[in-house]
C-alpha cells in the first residue's frame, strides 16, 4: 500500500520559516519523481515545487521561486519542503504525492498569519 505521510506544518507570521516531511512507504520511493502540491480553501488545486527520482532536478512555480526549496533523501524514503519568507496567501493544505497523482496523504496545514 502506498503511504504519504505529511508532516511539520503550522502557525507561521508572515516572513517565518517552515521545513515539511513527507515520510513515504509501500513503493520504491528512490524510482519516482515527487512533487508538493497546496490547496487553500476555495481554491484549486496548486502545484509549489518538483523533484525527480535522484533529486537533481528541482522546479517551482514563479509563485514561491526563491522563497521553496524541495529535497529528498532516498535513503529514509523522506521528502522535505522548506519553506522560507513566508506569506499570508501561502497558507493553505500541502501534500506530497508522487508525481502526475492526486494527494492520497492526510495533507499538513500552513497557515501564515500575525
Amino acid at each position: 500500500e502506498v503511504k504519504l505521510v505529511e508532516s511539520g506544518g503550522g502557525l507561521v507570521q508572515p516572513g517565518g520559516s517552515l521545513r515539511l516531511s513527507c515520510a513515504a512507504s509501500g513503493f520504491p520511493f528512490n524510482l519516482y519523481a515527487m512533487t508538493w502540491v497546496r490547496q487553500a480553501p476555495g481554491k484549486e488545486l496548486e502545484w509549489v515545487a518538483y523533484i525527480n527520482n535522484g533529486g537533481t532536478i528541482t522546479n517551482y512555480p514563479n509563485s514561491v521561486k526563491g522563497r521553496f526549496t524541495i529535497s529528498r533523501d532516498n535513503a529514509k524514503n523522506t521528502l522535505y519542503l522548506q519553506l522560507n519568507s513566508l506569506k499570508t496567501e501561502d497558507t493553505a493544505m500541502y501534500y506530497c504525492i508522487r508525481d502526475g497523482e492526486p494527494p492520497g496523504g492526510q495533507g499538513t496545514q500552513v497557515t501564515v498569519s500575525s
